[in-house]
C-alpha cells in the first residue's frame, strides 16, 4: 500500500492507496479495435462500509470481450475530495478480469472523512491482439463511513395506555479520531413489531439532535418489539437498532 500525502512524500507498504493531492486529468474515454467492457461489479454489488479499525477487503470484477481475447487490466477507484485508491494486485482469467482491495481505515483512509460518499472505477483492459478500451466511471458505488443505532424503550413492563419513552443513539464511524461519533440532526424512523406479527411497521418519524440522540413518546398498546431504523445517506450505509421487547399490562 502506498499513501501520498499533499507533501508529495510516499511511504510504501503494500498495493493500495489513497491520494489526497490533486489526480492529473485522465484521458478520456475511447477504444481500439472491437474490445468493450460488458459489465463491471464493485464488492458484490454492495456498497464498501468501513469502521474504524477492521480492514476491510473487496473485489472489482471487470468483464470485457474481444475476439483475441483479455489479456490484461487496470482499475483504478475514484472518490470525493481527491480521494483515490488503486492496486496492483488485479488478475485475469477468460474474459474476467479481478482487482483485490483492501482498506485499513487507520492507513489507506489518511485521517479523512471527507472522502465518503459517491465512487467511481475507471477501467482500462487490454486485449490480446493489442485492442484496448479505457473507461471512466464505468461503475458507480458508495465508500461509506459504518454506522451503528441503539434503542430503548421505558419504562418495562407498562399498564396499557401509559406512556412509552423511546431513546437511542444514531452514531457512525469517524475515520479522523478511529471512534464511533453522533450523527446528528438525521431523520430516524421508530418502528413496530407486535408481539406475533411479521413485519415492522412505522409509527413516526423522529429527528435525532445534534449529537444524534434520539428521544421521542408513544402510548403502549399492545406486547411487542420498538427499534428505530435509520434509511441512510451516501456517505452512511442504511442500519437499524436490535428491536426492544415491552410487556404491556
Amino acid at each position: 500500500m502506498r499513501i501520498r500525502t499533499t507533501a508529495a512524500t510516499a511511504t510504501v507498504v503494500g498495493a493500495l492507496a489513497l491520494s489526497v493531492v490533486a489526480i492529473p486529468s485522465a484521458q478520456a474515454d475511447g477504444r481500439y479495435g472491437d474490445i468493450a467492457i460488458t459489465k463491471v461489479t464493485v464488492n458484490g454489488g454492495k456498497n464498501v462500509v468501513v469502521g474504524t479499525s477492521a480492514v476491510k477487503k473487496f473485489s472489482v470484477t471487470i468483464q470485457a470481450k474481444d475476439d483475441s481475447g483479455i489479456k490484461a487490466a487496470e482499475v483504478n477507484l475514484i472518490g470525493p475530495s481527491f480521494g483515490f485508491l488503486e492496486t496492483s494486485d488485479t488478475k485475469c482469467s477468460g474474459n474476467t478480469c479481478t482487482a483485490k482491495f483492501v482498506v485499513d481505515p487507520k492507513v489507506d483512509l489518511a485521517y479523512r472523512n471527507d472522502v465518503a460518499g459517491n465512487w467511481y472505477v475507471d477501467a482500462w483492459v487490454d486485449a490480446k491482439d493489442g485492442d484496448y478500451v479505457w473507461t471512466e466511471k464505468a461503475k458507480a458505488f458508495k465508500l461509506q463511513r459504518a454506522s451503528r443505532l441503539s434503542v430503548n424503550a421505558a419504562p418495562e413492563p407498562v399498564k396499557k395506555g401509559k406512556t412509552l419513552t423511546v431513546t437511542g443513539k444514531l452514531e457512525r464511524a469517524n475515520w479522523e479520531t478511529f471512534k464511533y461519533h453522533g450523527y446528528g440532526s438525521q431523520s430516524v424512523k421508530l418502528q413496530f413489531l407486535k408481539k406475533g406479527a411479521k413485519s415492522w411497521s412505522t409509527v413516526k418519524t423522529v429527528k435525532g439532535s445534534s449529537t444524534g440522540t434520539l428521544k421521542t413518546t408513544v402510548k403502549a398498546s399492545a406486547d411487542g418489539y420498538w427499534r428505530y431504523s435509520f434509511a441512510g445517506t451516501a456517505s452512511t450505509p442504511a442500519v437499524s437498532s436490535t428491536g426492544d421487547f415491552v410487556d404491556v399490562k
